[in-house]
């Protein structure tokens, strides 16, 4: 995700960790830190994703639907 990089040094530096994976290992353990779907914002809690809902949805790898 790209999030308004203001110069080409920022797009570059975001660029760099497109080919970055994480193991399941380290993806366990962010979801322990702050497990999915949650909201830090009370005004952004009125919707949850039908990936957060059914947890067989989280993680698929790319260009699976």
């Amino acid at each position: 995700m790209i999030i308004g990089p203001r110069t080409m040094e920022q797009l570059e530096g975001l660029l760099a960790g497109v080919d970055v994976e994480l193991s399941e290992d380290v993806l366990d353990r962010i979801d322990e830190i702050v497990p999915p779907g949650t909201d830090l914002n009370r005004d952004d809690s009125y919707y949850t994703p039908p990936a957060l809902a059914d947890k067989a949805l989280r993680r698929r790898g790319p260009g699976t639907a």
